[in-house]
């Protein structure tokens, strides 16, 4: 075993151990008063201060370990279905700050990655306060040569070794899990679960993959009048300098300082862009949090922090969108099938009782503003019911729930009297009309003209074997309820999706009005 992941398991070993110890003596205490006390119900036991410590206890636990275990514990407090409500809630309450270290600790960082000339790159740098202190880094405001105002961003030393072997026993945890709770690993995939977070985590731990996704997310901001991401002026993988972001986070603003016209635009926009993330680029900030939306009255708003992003594969973004569709449109029976078509359905899953559940809870939120609706419970309601119904959800819902619910209370701080779906509505055109776009590209006109070609090499060998099956009387007729999906022992059923296919109809005919 190297020896960084042996002594990343001492600490965890160390740390879970003495918060069994904790548990285990205040078990011992009450055990104790009870017996001291008389008749057990003369003193009834404080069930709910007990959940209120041990939910505690654990939130500090995983906030000592670092960044890894603070960004997991962010992630499972939107997870109903993995963690108990007591402890869920008090893991929202999880933050990434940690003591602030002196700056001379980080200079030799700054001399490894710019050279020991490093000092002549500024003009001025604040090193007695940072302007941020969390477990990856520190950042401190700068002045660049000519005047001109940006922050550096400075790795702590030896924290990516750290987090490498927080992710490596994580993988074997999660193998672990899939052995000795296969019932479990069928509805939550773990380690699939850990990968997209893994992933997400990789640019904070070099700073030039999170260079190059701001870089990224500029391109894509264009599209915003009301937003805007930091100019990169310098990346290596433990230091980097950029722009500097105007205003102060939408946790501490004054609302009586913009325009009620200011704070609307800026939350629509920043709804449109991830909208667009997710559907349209398939990339979006994962930690959108209010203390990463910098704004100023009469300027845009500024997403800073790109290290934590997620990224979509084609068929999950096409599928996501009708999800929102049915949500936006008060349809729980067609979010319960969208939901399925996006994961999958396990041999025990029951998915009439699935879409009664969602027919119940859909009507309650589809119209709410966001001062009535918080989209993280909303969501989390929707996991729970899920695997409760044996139906498997993908493993980047996880992650785009943190998504979607950081964003949720940034716009909450900014605008609460925005409601979800009428943003979301308004954005449908535009978004099937890029997406129509790009299936009549050369490069997708391509695939879909093999695929019909593939289709049709193939139907012939196809109907020789259902003639074959129909003369040896082994040909079955399956008929389903029109909502609901059959079982596939677990697997995506192989059938093109409808909602994809109505979705390809949608967008051609769009993109064919337009052309006209």
């Amino acid at each position: 075993m190297p020896s960084a992941v042996g002594d990343r398991l001492r600490l965890v070993v160390k740390v879970l151990g003495s918060l069994v110890a904790d548990e285990v003596g205040q078990a011992t205490k009450v055990r104790r008063r009870r017996r001291e006390a008389g008749p057990p119900d003369a003193y009834p036991p404080d069930a709910e201060g007990t959940e209120r410590r041990r939910a505690k206890a654990v939130r500090q636990a995983l906030e000592s370990l670092g960044p890894f275990y603070v960004k997991l514990g962010q992630i499972l407090s939107t997870r109903p279905d993995m963690v108990p409500d007591s402890i869920r809630e008090e893991l929202q309450n999880l933050h990434d700050q940690v003591d602030v270290q002196p700056f001379s600790e980080f200079e030799p960082v700054l001399a490894q990655d710019l050279g020991p000339d490093w000092k002549l790159r500024f003009d001025d740098i604040e090193t007695v306060r940072p302007l941020g202190a969390a477990s990856l880094a520190q950042v401190y405001r700068v002045v660049m040569p000519g005047g001109r105002p940006a922050v550096v961003k400075i790795q702590r030393p030896g924290i990516r070794e750290g987090v490498l072997a927080d992710m490596a026993l994580m993988r074997r945890a999660a193998r672990i899990v899939a052995r000795v709770a296969p019932r479990f690993n069928e509805v939550i995939d773990v380690e699939a679960m850990l990968g997209s977070v893994f992933d997400a985590m990789e640019p904070e731990l070099d700073f030039t993959g999170e260079a190059r996704n701001m870089d990224e997310a500029r391109r894509h901001v264009r599209a915003f009048r009301n937003l805007a991401v930091p100019r990169v002026l310098h990346a290596s993988p433990r230091v980097l300098v950029q722009s500097l972001a105007a205003g102060t986070s939408v946790r501490h603003i004054d609302p009586d300082h913009f325009t009620d016209s200011e704070r609307i635009d800026i939350g629509k926009d920043l709804l449109r862009f991830m909208y667009h993330g997710y559907f349209v680029h398939r990339f979006f900030h994962a930690d959108p949090h209010a203390g990463n939306v910098f704004v100023a009255p009469g300027g845009p708003a500024t997403l800073i922090d790109w290290g934590m992003v997620g990224r979509l594969d084609r068929r999950t973004s096409l599928q996501l969108l009708p999800l929102f569709m049915t949500l936006a449109q008060n349809d729980g029976a067609g979010l319960a099938q969208h939901w399925a078509e996006m994961g999958r359905m396990t041999p025990w899953a029951n998915m009439p009782a699935f879409t009664a559940d969602m027919a119940a809870f859909v009507p309650k939120v589809s119209r709410l503003s966001l001062e009535e609706l918080n989209f993280g419970v909303a969501l989390t309601t929707v996991l729970a019911k899920a695997t409760k119904r044996g139906i498997g959800s993908p493993p980047a819902v996880s992650l785009l729930g943190k998504s979607f619910a950081n964003l949720d209370g940034s716009v909450r701080h900014l605008a609460p009297e925005i409601t979800l779906s009428e943003v979301f509505e308004g954005e449908v055109p535009r978004i099937l009309f890029t997406l129509g776009r790009e299936f009549l590209s050369r490069n997708q006109f391509a695939r879909n003209s093999m695929e019909m070609l593939l289709a049709t090499v193939t139907s012939p060998e196809q109907v020789r074997t259902i003639l074959g099956d129909v003369s040896n009387r082994q040909f079955a007729l399956h008929v389903h309820e029109p909502r609901t999906p059959p079982s596939m022992g677990g697997q995506r059923p192989t059938r093109p999706s409808r909602s994809l296919l109505a979705l390809g109809a949608a967008a051609l005919l769009l993109a064919r009005r337009r052309t006209r």
